[in-house]
């Protein structure tokens, strides 16, 4: 990033031949891909977005490249997840990311953090490196990022990705916008579905990983313009670029004039993930699944809704169960017997919470399955398909 940080760095004769494609570019050339072995760049997730990230970071010479997630590898990432491959699901995602990366490189340096990113780690993490990458797929993690690249001064090169729509940004950067400036509060909780409940075609976080990866490596090189004050949107479906032009906004609490935000926050409540307290409103709100069982078994009858989308609905279903999808359910309630007591169940029991508060608060007796169908899976019926 810094010219200085790269002045005594030298290539050897062996990463001149690996790089010579770089070295043959005007806008790289020597000095370049000095810049790039001098730097270090942290990509957040070592998911979708974070294996074409990682990979062509690690191909371009990155010097160091630093992974950060908590995960492990399971079946359903092999479909875009190219880190990984059917060996690694069990394995802590960094480990696997980092053995693949350290195959295709061995003479860069991989730092894996297998940690939650949260406001007690975020800045020192993020102080480490040059610049941030972010492969994360929900909004309490893309508002930690932001914040704390603002806070540390750190560019923090944006990705998102949905069912066949993908965008890419560059915030936080001198003078630019930053994620607050285009989105200053995130969606009702619920409304956006992540990539597990609404699905992801395999191959758009390749592409928009990708463009990730060419932004990093621009701003670390120093050429072209990058993605600063332009949102780039991807239609896959029609196979559509588009450009929104974004601007700093000079009242944002985090980058504007006169900020507000100083320090990091706590993000799932922001986000409405997280109850005040971390409690739910009653203490009979949540039935586990075995307990669920138990009534069933006792002949008790409640009415089984799930919230889920009617794809999920035709992978698997609890039995006797009525599908009213979240968004649908506002517009529902007329069809519902509200003498009825309910359970409601979602994939992992997000969506469920919401619809349970909006019942409740509608005169339904309803409590949430928790851990949703999922967890009615592991404890109670197996042969259940799960995705």
């Amino acid at each position: 990033m810094d010219a200085a940080s790269s002045a005594g760095v030298n290539l050897s004769a062996a990463e001149v031949r690996r790089y010579s494609r770089h070295l043959l570019l005007p806008e790289v050339g020597l000095e370049g891909q000095r810049a790039l072995k001098a730097a270090r760049v942290l990509c957040v997730g070592a998911g979708g977005l974070g294996s074409p990230i990682a990979m062509y970071l690690a191909a371009a010479g990155v010097g160091t490249l630093g992974i950060v997630d908590f995960d492990v590898v399971d079946f359903s990432n092999l479909q875009r997840q190219l880190l990984h491959v059917t060996r690694d699901v069990g394995r802590p995602k960094v480990e696997s990311a980092r053995d693949r990366l350290q195959a295709l490189n061995p003479d860069i340096r991989i730092e894996p953090h297998h940690v939650s990113l949260s406001p007690a780690n975020a800045l020192d993490l993020l102080a480490r490196y040059d610049l941030i990458v972010d492969g994360t797929d929900n909004f309490p993690t893309r508002y930690l990022v932001n914040d704390a690249c603002v806070l540390t001064g750190r560019p923090y090169v944006y990705g998102s990705i949905f069912r066949f729509e993908g965008q890419a940004s560059v915030f936080a950067t001198p003078g630019g916008p930053c994620y607050r400036c285009l989105y200053p509060e995130p969606p009702p909780p619920g409304l956006v579905p992540s990539c597990a409940e609404g699905g992801v075609l395999g191959v758009l976080p390749g592409i928009i990983g990708t463009i990730q990866a060419t932004e990093a490596l621009k701003l670390i090189v120093r050429a072209g313009e990058p993605l600063i004050g332009r949102l780039l949107i991807l239609d896959a479906l029609k196979m559509r670029f588009r450009e929104v032009r974004l601007r700093r906004d000079p009242a944002c609490p985090v980058c504007g004039d006169s900020p507000t935000i100083r320090e990091l926050q706590d993000y799932e409540r922001f986000c409405g993930l997280e109850r005040p307290g971390g409690q739910p409103a009653t203490a009979d709100f949540d039935i586990t699944a075995t307990e669920l069982k138990q009534a069933l078994d006792r002949h008790e009858t409640p009415v089984l809704l799930d919230v889920r989308e009617p794809m999920e609905f035709s992978i698997n279903r609890l039995p006797g169960a009525v599908l009213v999808p979240l968004a649908e359910l506002p517009d529902s309630l007329q069809r519902l017997d509200g003498t009825r007591d309910f359970v409601v169940y979602c994939h992992h029991g997000i969506r469920s919470v919401r619809a349970v508060e909006f019942l409740r608060g509608a005169g339904f007796r309803a409590r949430n399955l928790k851990g949703g169908i999922v967890e009615w899976i592991d404890k109670v019926d197996p042969t259940l398909l799960r995705y």
